[in-house]
């Protein structure tokens, strides 16, 4: 398949068949994950998987609030059909002493990293590029899904429920999940739904600005051309 009809059919599936997805091919989507870009190399990200139907109930009954587990929603009924479920984590550590290595010292100034200069790893960062960067390699999974003929979402976990899913798990301290992603095959009844058929997609005018953000004249007066449409949200909170 080609990129282009990758993109352009890349949306959040939300519900399943209940056909197995072939192990080669979950294979072959955490290696498309371990391709992203990462900041200096760093690669501080870890993918706990779940292939099993007891270890995706074991991820259900950790992160959903008891409160809807008992009346689940249609949301949580179609997105616990995936037979796959993959949690994409972050380690702020291994970025920060990455940036303390020689290497990224010496480029410091450069790389406009603070402390690197110095070999300092305690300064706070301008970007946290460490969910930047799973969030990078979650969507080389979404768009992989895609060109294997599969569907999956990617969503959030309820902040309550982290704790329980690292008890669960035993997910070392060092990592935090940036969400999860659901994997299968779409169920033939499933329909696009979510906030991205509620919610037009921002035009390219809105969101593009080459060479900067230039003043617009409006009732007279000069204002910053801005759009006022606020964009599809497609990525959720679990338990909705």
């Amino acid at each position: 398949m080609e990129l282009a009809e990758v993109v352009h059919r890349r949306r959040m599936v939300r519900r399943y068949s209940p056909d197995p997805v072939d192990p080669a091919v979950v294979d072959r989507l955490l290696r498309y994950a371990q391709r992203a870009p990462s900041a200096g190399f760093s690669q501080g990200w870890a993918f706990l998987v779940l292939d099993t139907p007891a270890d995706v109930a074991r991820f259900w009954t950790a992160t959903t609030p008891p409160e809807r587990a008992a009346a689940p929603g249609r949301w949580l009924r179609g997105m616990t059909t995936a037979p796959v479920v993959v949690v994409p984590m972050s380690s702020e550590a291994a970025y920060r002493r990455r940036y303390a290595e020689r290497d990224k010292a010496a480029a410091g100034e450069r790389g406009g990293v603070p402390g690197a200069a110095e070999g300092r790893a305690d300064l706070p960062w301008s970007v946290p590029y460490w969910h930047v960067d799973a969030g990078m390699a979650s969507l080389l999974v979404l768009l992989g899904a895609v060109d294997e003929g599969l569907g999956a979402c990617f969503f959030g976990i309820p902040a309550d429920r982290v704790a329980h899913l690292r008890r669960e798990f035993a997910v070392p301290a060092d990592l935090a999940p940036v969400g999860a992603l659901t994997i299968g095959h779409r169920h033939p009844t499933e329909t696009a739904g979510g906030s991205a058929t509620r919610r037009p997609r921002r035009p390219a005018d809105e969101v593009v600005h080459r060479g900067g953000w230039h003043p617009v004249e409006r009732s007279g007066a000069l204002q910053p051309d801005h759009g006022e449409q606020h964009g599809e949200q497609e990525g959720e909170q679990h338990g909705g």
